[in-house]
């Protein structure tokens, strides 16, 4: 589901992406919202790298979080051919 927002800009900045929305011949609208879709993607990737980052370094700091990860965290049974 959609919602729709209100974004207040300063004249230059709403010239300068209505001049790009027109070279990529959508409107402005469409590329506020590719603009915002890309920034929540890139956003969540961030957050996700910095948790996995977090993660690592506990792991590699607690004896036991390391023992778990290593029995539970590596396959040791061979695949089939």
């Amino acid at each position: 589901m959609s919602a729709s927002i209100s974004v207040r800009l300063d004249d230059s900045t709403r010239e300068l992406l209505e001049r790009e929305a027109h070279e990529r011949k959508i409107g402005l609208s469409t590329l506020l919202r590719e603009i915002a879709t890309e920034a929540a993607k890139e956003a969540r990737r961030r957050r996700i790298r910095q948790q996995t980052q977090a993660l690592g370094e506990y792991i590699a700091t607690n004896p036991e979080a390391k023992e778990f990860f290593e029995f539970w965290g590596t396959p040791t049974a061979k695949l089939p051919a």
